[in-house]
């Protein structure tokens, strides 16, 4: 049975005894509908403007919170040089039902001195289309057992995030032997995925 968290939540991503050797991690969402919009939003939606293009990535981080050259995987770098972390590929509009990007992760091959995966999801060119989280409905991410193909757990992003162009969705850490799932849910006004990896490119 899946779990669903609210923000703040940490929960084992296994019960005791278990083993969880491959994850399936799903990021979703939707643009805001424009069948009802006028003014602004109808121009920003109507024929001949831009898609709010969303991009998950994944940040791999050492013990001091600190991201490491390469370590990033996105839609520009699908796997990372361990191979432990793979995206699927790119999603433009967002638009239809269920995962709009996905990332597989095998959890024994993150390599020892990787200790936390950052899951995080920007808007693509968001200042130049003047575009922000406000034009997004219905974010989620999700973590489903690939073996199983059952859901773990369910986080819905479910706050007002308009202004923001970034959110760090949540976080897949090590605990001992253990990983653990954080619903994180922070909003923020990075431009692009340099500007948010600034954040943990510490030295």
């Amino acid at each position: 049975m899946s779990i669903n968290l609210q923000k703040g939540q940490r929960i084992n991503l296994v019960k005791s005894g278990e083993t969880l050797s491959k994850i399936m991690v799903g990021l979703g969402w939707d643009p805001v509908s424009n069948h009802s919009a006028k003014g602004f939003f109808s121009s920003l939606f109507g024929a001949g403007t831009k898609n709010v293009d969303c991009d998950a990535s994944v940040f791999m981080l050492n013990e001091n919170d600190s991201l490491k050259n390469g370590n990033i995987v996105y839609f520009g770098n699908l796997k990372s040089k361990c191979g432990s972390v793979q995206h699927t590929g790119d999603n433009l509009t967002g638009e239809g039902d269920g995962d709009d990007e996905v990332i597989l992760v095998e959890l024994p091959k993150v390599p020892k001195d990787i200790v936390k995966l950052v899951f995080v999801v920007n808007i693509y060119d968001s200042k130049e289309r003047n575009q922000d989280f406000g034009m997004i409905k219905n974010a989620y991410i999700r973590v489903v057992n690939s073996k199983t193909k059952e859901e773990i757990i369910k986080y819905n992003l479910s706050e007002d995030y308009s202004g923001k162009t970034a959110l760090i969705a949540g976080e897949i850490y090590r605990s001992g032997d253990e990983w653990k799932f954080a619903a994180i849910g922070e909003g923020t006004n990075d431009g692009s995925l340099t500007e948010l990896s600034k954040r943990y490119r510490k030295k």
